[in-house]
């Protein structure tokens, strides 16, 4: 009778971090696209205002629900509007998929139009950039309760969808969908 190897805790440990990591893999390679209806809750902490809807559905996104995304992250200085591009929601997305908490985004910043980045950027020691991707639309500030911002951060980083700015001593991180990069 042949005895059954007995696995040391650093190999059992080893063997359940590669199985996560294959998991988290597929969940990450799930089609941005999917059939499935797709849906954000999001709180913003300068407003207080909360909005949650299905934004999309296959391959199509609801124009109602963009409008309504548009104005929730409106520029919450000026409250000026911007077009903010949908695959940041499919960002957002995919990154609540990851991390498996389904508890509504807190938005620091959306939409910035010029005259609110420019001040920003003059009085915030430089920690604003000149040609931010919030001015397009295409970057936002979060955080998710019950998350670290670590752990957002690398959820974020695995979908290599855009850049990911981390800022651990203000509690939020940045996505966008311009090129893949970090800081």
């Amino acid at each position: 009778m042949t005895q059954e190897p007995v696995l040391s805790r650093r190999t059992l440990l080893r063997r359940s971090m590669r199985a996560a990591a294959l998991t988290a893999g597929a969940v990450l390679a799930l089609p941005v696209r999917a059939a499935a209806p797709r849906s954000l809750a999001l709180v913003h902490t300068h407003t207080g205002e909360r909005i949650e809807l299905a934004y999309a559905s296959g391959p199509a996104y609801d124009p109602g629900a963009l409008a309504a995304l548009n104005h929730f992250l409106r520029d919450h200085y000026s409250g000026e509007v911007g077009t903010i591009d949908p695959t940041l929601f499919d960002q957002l997305h995919r990154v609540q998929l990851a991390v498996g908490v389904s508890r509504p985004f807190e938005v620091i910043s959306g939409y910035r139009c010029p005259a609110t980045n420019d001040r920003l950027r003059t009085s915030r020691g430089g920690g604003v950039a000149r040609g931010s991707l919030h001015l397009q639309g295409r970057a936002i500030d979060v955080r998710l309760t019950g998350v670290p911002v670590a752990q957002l951060r690398d959820a974020a980083l695995a979908l290599r969808a855009g850049g990911v700015g981390f800022y651990p001593r203000e509690r939020f991180v940045h996505l966008d969908t311009g090129r893949v990069r970090t800081w």
